[in-house]
Protein backbone atom coordinates (compact mmCIF):
# COMPACT_ATOMS: atom_id res chain seq x y z
CA UNK A 1 0.00 0.00 0.00
CA UNK A 2 1.10 3.55 -1.01
CA UNK A 3 2.74 5.62 2.15
CA UNK A 4 2.77 9.18 2.85
CA UNK A 5 3.33 11.25 5.66
CA UNK A 6 1.16 14.76 6.74
CA UNK A 7 1.53 17.13 9.15
CA UNK A 8 -1.44 19.08 11.43
CA UNK A 9 -1.83 20.93 13.87
CA UNK A 10 -4.47 20.59 16.74
CA UNK A 11 -7.36 23.08 16.07
CA UNK A 12 -9.33 25.01 19.16
CA UNK A 13 -11.32 27.23 16.95
CA UNK A 14 -14.94 25.86 15.84
CA UNK A 15 -17.72 27.45 14.13
CA UNK A 16 -19.01 28.65 10.63
CA UNK A 17 -17.03 32.19 10.89
CA UNK A 18 -13.97 30.72 12.17
CA UNK A 19 -14.17 28.17 9.28
CA UNK A 20 -13.97 30.36 6.95
CA UNK A 21 -11.27 32.50 8.85
CA UNK A 22 -9.43 29.15 8.64
CA UNK A 23 -9.43 28.44 4.84
CA UNK A 24 -9.10 31.99 3.79
CA UNK A 25 -5.54 31.70 5.72
CA UNK A 26 -4.59 29.05 3.41
CA UNK A 27 -5.71 26.20 6.04
CA UNK A 28 -8.53 23.18 6.00
CA UNK A 29 -10.04 21.84 9.15
CA UNK A 30 -10.35 18.34 9.85
CA UNK A 31 -11.40 15.63 12.05
CA UNK A 32 -9.41 12.82 13.68
CA UNK A 33 -11.13 9.61 14.86
CA UNK A 34 -11.29 6.02 15.31
CA UNK A 35 -9.54 3.21 17.71
CA UNK A 36 -12.17 4.43 20.61
CA UNK A 37 -10.79 7.83 21.40
CA UNK A 38 -12.46 10.91 21.29
CA UNK A 39 -12.32 12.90 17.61
CA UNK A 40 -9.63 15.71 17.42
CA UNK A 41 -9.93 18.59 15.88
CA UNK A 42 -7.12 19.47 13.60
CA UNK A 43 -6.47 21.75 10.60
CA UNK A 44 -3.61 21.35 7.93
CA UNK A 45 -1.82 23.46 5.11
CA UNK A 46 -4.47 23.36 2.30
CA UNK A 47 -1.49 23.53 -0.25
CA UNK A 48 0.55 20.11 0.86
CA UNK A 49 -2.74 18.51 1.86
CA UNK A 50 -4.00 19.46 -1.62
CA UNK A 51 -0.86 18.35 -3.24
CA UNK A 52 -1.29 14.59 -1.84
CA UNK A 53 -4.66 14.48 -2.71
CA UNK A 54 -4.04 14.72 -5.99
CA UNK A 55 -1.65 11.75 -5.96
CA UNK A 56 -3.43 9.43 -4.12
CA UNK A 57 -6.73 9.81 -6.16
CA UNK A 58 -8.36 6.64 -6.51
CA UNK A 59 -5.56 5.01 -4.45
CA UNK A 60 -5.39 3.37 -1.38
CA UNK A 61 -2.69 5.16 1.21
CA UNK A 62 -1.72 4.63 4.78
CA UNK A 63 -0.97 8.23 6.29
CA UNK A 64 1.52 8.93 8.62
CA UNK A 65 0.24 11.97 10.56
CA UNK A 66 2.19 13.57 12.92
CA UNK A 67 0.40 16.54 14.98
CA UNK A 68 2.03 19.50 16.50
CA UNK A 69 1.59 17.76 19.67
CA UNK A 70 4.31 15.36 19.08
CA UNK A 71 1.79 12.82 18.82
CA UNK A 72 1.89 10.42 15.58
CA UNK A 73 -0.88 8.24 14.06
CA UNK A 74 -1.66 5.96 11.60
CA UNK A 75 -4.62 6.96 9.62
CA UNK A 76 -6.80 6.76 6.20
CA UNK A 77 -8.51 9.14 4.71
CA UNK A 78 -12.06 8.55 4.73
CA UNK A 79 -13.52 11.40 3.32
CA UNK A 80 -12.55 14.83 1.62
CA UNK A 81 -15.64 17.57 1.21
CA UNK A 82 -14.61 20.07 -1.82
CA UNK A 83 -16.63 23.07 -2.93
CA UNK A 84 -18.56 21.84 -6.03
CA UNK A 85 -17.92 25.29 -7.72
CA UNK A 86 -14.79 26.31 -6.64
CA UNK A 87 -13.39 22.57 -6.30
CA UNK A 88 -11.50 23.74 -2.83
CA UNK A 89 -11.09 22.03 -0.05
CA UNK A 90 -13.65 22.00 2.54
CA UNK A 91 -13.04 19.34 5.48
CA UNK A 92 -11.23 15.83 5.57
CA UNK A 93 -11.36 13.03 8.01
CA UNK A 94 -9.00 10.92 9.07
CA UNK A 95 -10.10 7.71 10.43
CA UNK A 96 -7.52 6.34 13.10
CA UNK A 97 -6.34 2.75 12.54
CA UNK A 98 -4.16 -0.36 13.65
CA UNK A 99 -1.68 -1.29 11.22
CA UNK A 100 -1.97 -4.93 12.42
CA UNK A 101 -5.32 -5.08 12.36
CA UNK A 102 -6.66 -7.12 9.35
CA UNK A 103 -9.09 -4.90 6.93
CA UNK A 104 -10.97 -5.18 3.59
CA UNK A 105 -9.78 -2.60 0.72
CA UNK A 106 -10.90 -2.21 -2.76
CA UNK A 107 -7.89 -2.13 -5.14
CA UNK A 108 -7.60 -1.18 -8.65
CA UNK A 109 -6.57 -3.16 -11.16
CA UNK A 110 -4.55 -1.73 -14.47
CA UNK A 111 -4.17 -3.81 -17.33
CA UNK A 112 -0.70 -3.88 -19.37
CA UNK A 113 0.13 -4.89 -23.06
CA UNK A 114 -1.88 -5.01 -26.20
CA UNK A 115 -4.36 -7.65 -26.69
CA UNK A 116 -3.66 -9.95 -29.50
CA UNK A 117 -6.95 -9.53 -30.14
CA UNK A 118 -7.32 -5.92 -30.50
CA UNK A 119 -4.21 -5.95 -32.99
CA UNK A 120 -6.65 -7.98 -35.05
CA UNK A 121 -9.57 -5.58 -35.06
CA UNK A 122 -11.41 -6.53 -31.55
CA UNK A 123 -12.53 -4.25 -28.85
CA UNK A 124 -11.03 -4.77 -24.82
CA UNK A 125 -13.97 -5.41 -22.65
CA UNK A 126 -13.24 -4.41 -18.94
CA UNK A 127 -16.18 -6.07 -16.68
CA UNK A 128 -14.16 -5.27 -13.28
CA UNK A 129 -11.76 -2.81 -12.94
CA UNK A 130 -11.37 -2.97 -8.74
CA UNK A 131 -11.33 -6.03 -6.57
CA UNK A 132 -11.95 -6.39 -3.01
CA UNK A 133 -9.07 -7.63 -0.70
CA UNK A 134 -8.44 -8.79 2.82
CA UNK A 135 -5.08 -8.05 5.06
CA UNK A 136 -3.31 -5.97 7.11
CA UNK A 137 -2.39 -2.62 5.48
CA UNK A 138 0.99 -2.81 4.97
CA UNK A 139 0.74 -5.80 2.92
CA UNK A 140 -1.93 -4.56 0.77
CA UNK A 141 -0.79 -3.92 -2.99
CA UNK A 142 -1.15 -0.37 -4.36
CA UNK A 143 -3.23 -1.85 -7.64
CA UNK A 144 -3.25 -5.76 -9.55
CA UNK A 145 -1.78 -5.50 -12.35
CA UNK A 146 -2.70 -7.70 -15.29
CA UNK A 147 -0.90 -8.28 -18.73
CA UNK A 148 -3.36 -8.85 -21.67
CA UNK A 149 -0.98 -9.13 -24.38
CA UNK A 150 -2.00 -13.09 -25.25
CA UNK A 151 -5.94 -12.31 -24.94
CA UNK A 152 -7.22 -13.00 -28.74
CA UNK A 153 -10.91 -12.48 -29.66
CA UNK A 154 -13.50 -14.37 -27.90
CA UNK A 155 -10.80 -15.05 -25.34
CA UNK A 156 -11.29 -13.84 -21.23
CA UNK A 157 -9.51 -13.61 -17.96
CA UNK A 158 -10.94 -14.46 -14.34
CA UNK A 159 -10.32 -12.74 -11.45
CA UNK A 160 -8.75 -15.67 -9.75
CA UNK A 161 -5.99 -15.05 -12.47
CA UNK A 162 -4.76 -12.16 -10.47
CA UNK A 163 -1.05 -12.22 -8.77
CA UNK A 164 -1.48 -10.96 -5.16
CA UNK A 165 0.59 -11.27 -2.13
CA UNK A 166 0.44 -14.83 0.17
CA UNK A 167 -0.63 -12.97 3.14
CA UNK A 168 -3.77 -11.31 0.94
CA UNK A 169 -6.82 -12.55 0.63
CA UNK A 170 -9.72 -12.07 -2.50
CA UNK A 171 -12.83 -11.72 -1.31
CA UNK A 172 -14.73 -10.59 -4.38
CA UNK A 173 -15.80 -13.88 -6.46
CA UNK A 174 -12.39 -15.09 -7.98
CA UNK A 175 -15.15 -16.58 -10.66
CA UNK A 176 -15.86 -13.15 -12.30
CA UNK A 177 -14.81 -11.99 -15.54
CA UNK A 178 -12.23 -9.12 -15.67
CA UNK A 179 -11.42 -8.87 -18.96
CA UNK A 180 -12.62 -10.04 -22.03
CA UNK A 181 -11.79 -9.46 -25.82
CA UNK A 182 -14.83 -9.10 -28.37
CA UNK A 183 -15.46 -8.77 -31.90
CA UNK A 184 -15.35 -4.62 -32.80
CA UNK A 185 -18.63 -3.07 -32.61
CA UNK A 186 -18.29 -2.38 -36.08
CA UNK A 187 -19.04 -6.04 -37.23
CA UNK A 188 -21.23 -6.73 -34.68
CA UNK A 189 -23.38 -3.40 -36.46
CA UNK A 190 -22.66 -5.26 -39.66
CA UNK A 191 -23.99 -8.34 -38.61
CA UNK A 192 -27.13 -6.77 -37.63
CA UNK A 193 -27.72 -5.18 -40.34
CA UNK A 194 -27.14 -8.66 -42.50
CA UNK A 195 -29.53 -10.16 -40.17
CA UNK A 196 -32.30 -7.76 -40.85
CA UNK A 197 -31.48 -7.66 -44.66
CA UNK A 198 -32.20 -11.77 -44.29
CA UNK A 199 -35.24 -10.85 -42.42
CA UNK A 200 -36.79 -8.33 -44.64
CA UNK A 201 -36.07 -10.58 -47.37
CA UNK A 202 -37.80 -13.29 -45.96
CA UNK A 203 -40.94 -11.38 -44.53
CA UNK A 204 -41.06 -10.05 -48.54
CA UNK A 205 -41.01 -13.30 -49.62
CA UNK A 206 -43.49 -14.85 -47.58
CA UNK A 207 -45.77 -11.57 -48.93
CA UNK A 208 -45.30 -12.43 -52.57
CA UNK A 209 -45.90 -15.95 -51.70
CA UNK A 210 -49.34 -15.43 -49.85
CA UNK A 211 -50.19 -12.65 -53.27
CA UNK A 212 -50.14 -15.48 -55.16
CA UNK A 213 -52.01 -17.39 -53.33
CA UNK A 214 -54.85 -15.30 -53.13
Amino acid sequence: MLQVELSASVRDQFGKGAMRRLRMDGKTPAVLYGSGTKPLALQLETTLLYRELVQLRRRNALVTLTLDNGDTHHVLIKDVQTDPVRDTLIHADFQKIDINEVRRFAVPITFTGKSIGVDLGGRLIVENDTVVLEGVPMDMPDDCELDVTDLDIGDKTLLSALDLPGSVTMITDKDLVCVKVDVAAQEIEEETEDEEALESEAAEEEETVAEEGE
